[in-house]
């Protein structure tokens, strides 16, 4: 009886997490998610073409506006760069709920391309992008997992750490 009681609770705790929203754990993970501004030059923050959406590369911007600057590698270590990855895929996320209403709408996150400033010879990119990758993973949970490139750049707008862009399938 107690193997079958435990089983039981086991399922439901399962059943829980699994239910569980792309909303709920962004409350979960006591994120707020920042206002989108205007584009600052001739484009838009996402495109819609079918269920894809594609969305334009953002910065590591904090709630002043504020980017996360320099090269990672050089001017900031590694972790301080993935810190820069994770707050620009809750500035992603802004514009995901700007666009749908609901990041419940999202199918699956599809492909990322993550930029890092960095010199020539940093090698990390990857780890680095981690901290976009894992924080869609957490928020949107196997629907969140993407194909992905992380690349260097010599250089990045107004010298942020890193620029990542998305491809997102929404339901219909």
């Amino acid at each position: 009886m107690k193997k079958f009681i435990f089983l039981l609770l086991l399922l439901n705790t399962t059943l829980i997490v699994m239910s569980q929203t792309a909303e709920d754990k962004l409350k979960e993970l006591k994120i707020e998610l920042p206002v989108i501004s205007t584009p600052m030059a001739n484009y838009v923050h996402v495109v819609r073409t079918g269920n894809l959406l594609f969305l334009a590369g953002k910065g590591p911007t904090n709630a002043a506006g504020v980017y996360t600057t320099g090269k990672v590698g050089k001017d900031l270590t590694i972790e301080e760069g993935k810190a820069a990855a994770r707050l620009t895929a809750i500035n992603q996320l802004a514009v995901l709920k700007m666009e749908l209403g609901s990041l419940n709408k999202v199918k699956r996150i599809v492909k990322v391309l993550g930029m890092v400033n960095c010199e020539g010879d940093f090698k990390d990119h990857p780890k680095v992008i981690n901290g976009y990758s894992d924080l869609m993973v957490e928020v949107f949970g196997e629907k969140g997992k993407h194909a992905r490139s992380a690349v260097g750049m010599c250089s990045l707008p107004v010298n942020m750490a890193v620029e990542i862009e998305m491809i997102v399938e929404v339901e219909d």
